[in-house]
């Protein structure tokens, strides 16, 4: 690399690591009581739409798994930078290619990240910056995994205590868990894409918490529109997505995104961030973003107010009526609340307006959160050539997210 360092692996990636992993299991044995659950009741639609998605979510992510497996086995003497014997299944690509066809190639990631980072964090081994590079693809794995699978369940949720008109406290706990999950993954998602560039500021607790909190209030009220929606015209929720799906798809294909080494992955990436968008906004290219997210937002609270007229015109006055007035009022203040609270982040709590205010002169490029080139993360030539393993993906992802 020309400037800067990466960051070293430390006992608090580790311990995400083992967090991630954990909460991995734990959603994944949650969905299939749900599952059970519904199928043992006689609800087989729902029982039918909860496999669905966890199919759909699966297959999304071993596909993501399996192309960047593809990606790395041909980048110059990876395996010796890596130690990939030990990892990955190293070499053994019809093994690793059976686990993604058995839909375990994302647990084996994982698996692969903590025998990793044990062995550079307890054991003080080399190999420090292949771990961190495993857990920026790991951040980003549970990003997709958290948009394909999560929030389309969690709106099946809220559909279902609206149509049953019945809801135990703990399923209201269980809902705010999983919202809170959800911005919380953006926020991980966000502090691993800042870490990767040596070059920005890092983002401190207070600004994760202002970061997490506008996350919160815009996902939730966006979610709960959709479920509320969806309560009044069941048919009708398959072909809102459907319209607005692949209008996100050709927007990022006007952008012309590039995170992926393919045509074919850069499809899949395509379709991924379409389906993310319709849920909460993400930035996939270079350039500003205040006017995407302008035209993004407006488009969003448009969307969600027809949602919320919508319902409200369908609704059962009699059912509803202990929580319609205060969901029409709450919902619109809660998702412009969260627009504030972004404002207010962006004004007085981004990481670049605390920088130190004396720093060594440097090229431009050099100061917090101006534009990044790719040439940042690229390895010496020569004989000098770097022993660093680097993400080049996620390297191009960071530089695109903070221009």
């Amino acid at each position: 690399m020309e400037r800067g360092t990466f960051s070293k692996y430390s006992w608090v990636d580790f311990a995400f690591s083992l967090v991630g992993l954990c909460t991995f299991l734990v959603d994944l044995g949650s969905d299939v009581w749900v599952a059970a659950e519904f199928y043992r009741r006689g609800d087989v639609l729902w029982f039918a739409v909860l496999v669905g998605l966890m199919v759909l979510s699966s297959l999304v992510v071993q596909m993501f798994s399996w192309f960047w497996f593809k990606y790395d086995r041909e980048l110059p003497g990876f395996p010796a930078h890596t130690g990939a014997g030990a990892v990955l299944c190293g070499g053994r690509v019809k093994l690793f290619c059976l686990l993604h066809v058995l839909q375990l190639g994302f647990l084996c990631r994982q698996i692969s990240a903590i025998r990793r980072g044990f062995r550079v964090w307890w054991r003080k081994e080399g190999g420090s910056e292949y771990a961190v590079y495993l857990s920026h693809d790991l951040s980003m794995l549970r990003l997709i995994e958290t948009f394909c699978e999560s929030a389309p369940q969690l709106t099946l949720m809220i559909y279902v205590m609206l149509s049953t008109n019945k809801a135990r406290t703990v399923q209201f706990v269980s809902v705010a868990a999983s919202t809170t999950s959800i911005a919380w993954m953006v926020v991980d998602y966000h502090r691993s894409l800042r870490s990767f560039l040596p070059g920005k500021a890092e983002q401190g607790w207070g600004s994760s918490l202002i970061y997490f909190l506008w996350n919160l209030l815009l996902i939730a009220p966006r979610v709960a529109a959709l479920a509320l929606f969806c309560s009044v015209l069941p048919g009708c929720v398959a072909a809102h997505f459907l319209l607005l799906w692949p209008v996100f798809v050709a927007w990022a294909w006007r952008q012309g995104t590039d995170f992926m080494d393919s045509a074919g992955g850069e499809r899949l990436y395509r379709a991924t961030v379409g389906l993310i968008w319709y849920f909460s906004w993400f930035n996939v290219a270079e350039g500003r973003t205040r006017g995407r997210g302008f035209i993004y937002h407006s488009f969003i609270t448009a969307d969600g107010g027809i949602l919320l007229a919508t319902w409200w015109c369908y609704r059962d006055p009699v059912r509803s009526e202990p929580y319609a007035l205060a969901l029409l009022v709450a919902l619109p203040l809660a998702y412009l609340l969260g627009l504030l609270f972004k404002a207010l982040y962006y004004c007085c709590f981004h990481p670049k307006l605390w920088r130190p205010p004396v720093r060594d002169p440097g090229p431009p490029d050099d100061l917090p959160d101006a534009d990044v080139s790719f040439r940042d993360f690229s390895i010496q030539d020569g004989a000098a050539a770097s022993s660093r393993v680097l993400n080049k993906r996620m390297a191009c992802h960071a530089a695109h997210f903070y221009t």
